[in-house]
């Protein structure tokens, strides 16, 4: 997708996410999600955390600075996410849903003014990025991480997840070729459900059916992988 799509496709995501919230209640803000030690709150304070840190480069050093010194052996991205939730550990889920509606405005605002040469300009993030593009980061991953975390926050609740082609059939298709070249082995891709679609490189590869969301868990190590070389990406 272009800078643009992404964008769009950003504050649609983020939309969806201020409506599953909305209709949680509060035995809901306190269930378990997939992510080791993290209920839906602290999934909520990292997510807030996170477009903080897209709101300008000081916000995002600050939190760099720190997670380092939280990371223990662990990734700085891993140090950041703790950062992000320990901060917010004593908001009420009134107050992080406020925060959220507050910073996702101008982390966008942010994220849209970068220019496109900055956003080509590939820096060593660490692991699990690499060494990538800005634009990967800002588009890409930020957009992909809020979705995989709504997905988490329906699986902790039992709230419907809603899907459609036209929003989620884009990013499903984008992680599918994200995979794809990082794994370049053939392979055929029947993924259904609202976020499916057909994909295929060659013609030799076993066909694989699996739902499309289960998939791209799969991707993000919170299920097991059933594709041959489906190793995790970052999400």
């Amino acid at each position: 997708m272009t800078h643009d799509e992404w964008l769009a496709a950003a504050a649609e995501e983020y939309r969806r996410l201020g409506d599953l919230l909305d209709e949680l209640d509060e035995a809901g803000w306190k269930e378990p999600t997939e992510c080791a030690g993290w209920a839906v709150r602290d999934v909520v304070a990292h997510l807030v955390g996170a477009a903080c840190v897209t709101t300008g480069m000081r916000e995002g050093r600050r939190q760099a600075r720190l997670g380092r010194k939280l990371a223990a052996g662990r990734t700085m991205v891993d140090g950041m996410n703790e950062v992000q939730v320990r901060e917010r550990a004593d908001r009420t889920p009134q107050q992080l849903q406020a925060e959220l509606a507050e910073v996702v405005p101008r982390a966008l605002r942010a994220r849209r003014r970068i220019p496109a040469l900055v956003r080509a300009v590939r820096v060593p993030f660490g692991p699990p990025l690499g060494t990538a593009p800005i634009g990967y980061l800002t588009d890409t991953i930020y957009t992909r991480d809020a979705w995989m975390h709504r997905v988490d926050i329906t699986r902790a609740t039992g709230a419907p997840l809603v899907l459609t082609a036209e929003h989620d059939g884009r990013l499903v298709a984008d992680v599918v070729a994200d995979w794809a070249r990082r794994h370049r082995a053939p392979y055929r891709l029947e993924l259904t459900g609202p976020a499916g679609g057909s994909f295929q490189r060659g013609t030799d590869a076993p066909l694989v059916e699996r739902d499309a969301v289960e998939f791209c868990r799969a991707l993000a190590g919170r299920d097991a992988p059933t594709v041959p070389h489906l190793a995790e990406i970052p999400f």
